[in-house]
């Protein structure tokens, strides 16, 4: 019954997939354990054969006693895992405990871990000049493009797996031509080519690119292009470089200071990164695999990958150019194009989609990232979200008329006027961009699509939730870790990565606080209108909810979002100052979110052992010089692009991102949230999700102790209100077709197939994104740049022809000059 049980954990695996061995011991009923390889069957690099051997009874409890404690409430962890564990020390089996000690605590507990990183460590260089050549060339270019695209609708997104990709056979090559001898300049030395192109040095050239670039275009050019191109209030090369420098480093200094915590965790799986381990893996270990501990496959992951990648680049032309209605496969939609409810109900592009099909790899990933990611339970408490938010309570407030809802879309996310067009922001403002009253009073109020109003009520529940779950689930962690001495909770990457000098705290405080300061430079050197104390504040939301958020992210692979609350908080503190509630968005928001960019980076460093210093030059370096480079392009873009910026632009440069950037720092920066939300507002109500929020983890924690072998502590309230935080522009479309796909790779086949799961599966999720985002960016270049029109027959035309991707799908549609919504506002 143990060998099965350690079959569905996962255990029963070879070396060669990076797992841990199966240890041998001398007879059952020995006092002491001793660690005794038969030959060939342990690596001596295994730190396990180490660390068990000679362990007794009473240590190895005491070991597994503190593993159950530690992961009481981990979700990732299966009630199997605990089972065993239980067995184990109730029948007082030293050779049980032994082994169990060797595989979950001095080994990662967890199958998806231990099918992706290796439990042992290489002596091989990463601060190469290869290393540093290429990460830097990749910077340079993945940065300049994406900011250069980013004014273009669509845009192109060069992504990290691009780089990743390129990297590899630009460094194979490099080894190849680079003369084999050490050069020296000055009191420094270095070998131009050091050997073999190796992982790690791979690994540091992803890094950069990550912290360059792998969020796509650094946030804070939205507030240069909205400044420059609708304000017409350029501040400067000064303030743009500070803004750039402080939104983009300081979340740095934030990451290390909580590596403690974020980072060394064994529960903290960070399961994006695994995909790059995996995906690295297969690019440079070309072996095949074992059909026995496959479910019979011997491919390796290398041919895998390009098998899979060839047929996600063929298969993408078809969603993407051919065939354009596989996108959105709404095919109710197609029959009655014209009737509302059908379209509302059904409809994929602003419906609920009550019949979720998609072939679109787009689609399914565009908002979410890959299904073949996150955990199964995290896919199903954002699942349950989806169905319970936006297709129940969606529908019943929808059709019962609640918020004006019959003259409105039932899901999009542009602000409405009352006379049923998209609000006209020019209506309301004084040419000095600021709020006219009286011609708001004129005018009309804001009005929101159904799901676009729920999504604020569920923002504010997550902020909520996230707290109070934190804090229970995962209190008791938070306080042993702050108090642990050093060592004393290490994993086994942990323990590994100690043979490397490590990066003193206080070289992320100097950089924290040397970001503050120039944070403050940039708002009083120029006029931002955004007050010291409010800058203050923002800085302390993003490190009051940077640890309860990456924790969370941490486990489930899913962030929640401090935008909508930045937002809020701005528009009560400071109202009628549309700059001053962009940055403090920024400093607020965007410095949380890149504080948790660079702490997956550094797992990724960690799961890989880069040393820690090499990661830190490496980050920094490429992160500040990405500022520039985004800058520059994104400056030249505005004044070498003629009419760029304007709907007239002749190629589509027409600032999609910026726009709705502009959009909402008048909305929430001059008629603010006070007006939507406040007593005899519209949307007073949503003020609720407040207390729900927070009470919810209560219910489900009090529950979860109740019954603690049940389902009920897989539940987490703030991926209940959160996980769905894309909706809209996302619909339930992409969360469901997500879900569909999530729950095949992540339940079914994790479940039934566990030896494909754990060598495919991931570099499965690395593969299909890798050929839809070569793809994609040659149809935008070959095609769309060209203004080549795709195919006109019946599957590219009825995909234009519904209410639903017109976002015309009204229940009422009002006659010229017809109003709706209240006489008087506030």
């Amino acid at each position: 019954m143990a060998a099965a049980i350690k079959k569905r954990l996962g255990f029963n695996r070879t070396h060669t997939d990076r797992e841990v061995p199966t240890i041998h011991g001398q007879e059952e009923n020995e006092a002491t354990y001793t660690a005794q390889a038969y030959p060939g069957t342990v690596d001596e690099k295994d730190p396990a054969f180490a660390e068990v051997a000679g362990l007794n009874e009473v240590e190895a409890n005491l070991k597994l006693s503190m593993f159950n404690v530690q992961h009481q409430w981990d979700p990732n962890m299966s009630n199997d895992a605990f089972d065993i564990v239980d067995e184990a020390m109730q029948s007082h089996d030293v050779k049980a405990e032994a082994n169990l000690v060797g595989e979950m605590v001095e080994n990662s507990p967890y199958p998806e871990v231990r099918a992706s990183v290796r439990n042992y460590d290489e002596d091989l260089p990463a601060n190469t000049f290869r290393a540093w050549f290429l990460g830097m060339i990749l910077t340079t270019i993945g940065s300049g493009l994406n900011a250069l695209f980013s004014l273009r609708a669509p845009s192109i997104t060069i992504t990290t797996y691009v780089a990743q990709l390129v990297a590899y056979p630009l460094g194979i090559g490099m080894a190849k031509v680079l003369p084999n001898r050490v050069w020296k300049l000055g009191p420094l030395s270095f070998n131009l080519n050091p050997g073999p192109f190796n992982i790690k040095e791979h690994t540091l050239i992803v890094v950069m690119a990550n912290a360059s670039f792998g969020t796509g275009v650094a946030y804070f050019t939205d507030t240069v292009v909205v400044q420059k191109a609708f304000y017409n209030n350029d501040l400067g090369w000064g303030f743009n470089i500070l803004l750039a420098l402080t939104t983009q480093v300081t979340g740095f200094g934030l990451a290390g200071l909580l590596r403690k915590f974020l980072v060394e965790p064994a529960s903290m799986i960070w399961p994006a990164q695994l995909v790059n381990t995996a995906f690295m893996y297969g690019l440079h270990d070309h072996s095949k695999s074992d059909p026995a501990k496959t479910n019979g496959w011997g491919i390796s992951r290398y041919r895998w990958f390009c098998y899979v990648f060839v047929g996600a680049f063929c298969w993408y032309w078809i969603p993407g150019f051919l065939f354009q209605a596989l996108s959105v496969f709404a095919f109710a939609t197609f029959i009655r194009p014209n009737n509302v409810i059908v379209n509302q109900l059904f409809g994929g592009w602003s419906g609920i989609s009550l019949i979720p099909i998609t072939f679109d790899w787009t689609q399914i990933t565009g908002y979410i990232f890959s299904p073949l990611i996150p955990p199964w339970h995290a896919i199903g408490n954002t699942l349950i979200g989806v169905v319970f938010w936006f297709w129940i309570l969606t529908s019943a407030l929808h059709y019962s008329g609640h918020w004006y809802s019959k003259y409105l879309p039932i899901s999009d996310n542009n602000t409405w006027d009352n006379t049923q067009n998209i609000y006209n922001v020019s209506k309301i403002l004084t040419p000095e961009y600021t709020l006219d009253i009286e011609k708001y009073n004129n005018y009309s109020p804001l009005f929101l699509s159904t799901t676009f109003a729920l999504a604020y009520g569920l923002n504010f529940a997550s902020i909520a939730a996230v707290i109070s779950h934190v804090a229970l689930f995962h209190g008791r962690e938070i306080y042993h870790r702050a108090r642990a001495t050093r060592g004393e909770l290490d994993d086994i990457h942990t323990k590994m990565m100690k043979k490397y000098p490590l990066v003193p705290n206080w070289w992320y405080g100097i950089l924290f606080v040397s970001m503050v300061g120039m944070s403050f430079g940039a708002i009083y050197g120029w006029d931002t209108h955004l007050s010291w104390w409010a800058l203050i504040i923002a800085f302390m939301i993003s490190a009051a909810w940077m640890l309860p958020i990456g924790m969370i992210q941490g486990i489930t692979n899913i962030q929640l979002g401090l935008n909508v609350f930045t937002e809020f908080i701005i528009g009560y503190m400071q109202p009628g100052r549309p700059l001053a509630m962009m940055l403090f968005k920024t400093y607020g928001y965007i410095t949380m979110t890149q504080a948790l960019a660079f702490t997956q980076d550094l797992k990724l460093g960690h799961y890989m052992k880069v040393p820690q210093r090499s990661m830190f030059y490496g980050q920094t370096i490429a992160t500040i010089w990405s500022c520039f480079v985004q800058l520059g392009v994104v400056i030249w873009g505005l004044e070498h692009i003629s009419e760029v910026c304007t709907s007239e632009q002749a190629n589509k440069f027409t600032c999609p991102g910026p726009r709705t950037f502009f959009n909402a720092s008048v909305i929430w920066g001059l008629v603010g949230p006070r007006r939507l939300f406040s007593p005899g507002a519209t949307y007073v109500s949503l003020q609720y999700f407040w207390l729900a929020g927070f009470l919810l983890p209560f219910i489900i924690y009090f529950g979860a102790r109740m019954f603690p072998r049940s389902n009920i502590r897989f539940l987490s309230a703030p991926i209940i209100f959160g996980g769905t935080g894309y909706i809209p522009p996302a619909t339930p479309l992409n969360y469901l077709s997500w879900g569909i796909v999530g729950f095949i790779f992540q339940k079914f086949l994790r479940n039934k197939y566990r030896g494909w799961w754990m060598r495919f599966n991931y570099i499965t999720s690395a593969s299909l994104d890798v050929g839809l985002a070569i793809c994609t960016i040659l149809i935008i270049c070959a095609l769309n740049l060209t203004k080549t029109s795709p195919p006109s027959w019946w599957g590219n035309n009825v995909a234009n022809l519904p209410l639903d991707i017109q976002g015309t799908a009204y229940q009422v549609t009002l006659e010229e000059g017809e109003t709706f919504g209240p006489k008087t506002w506030i």
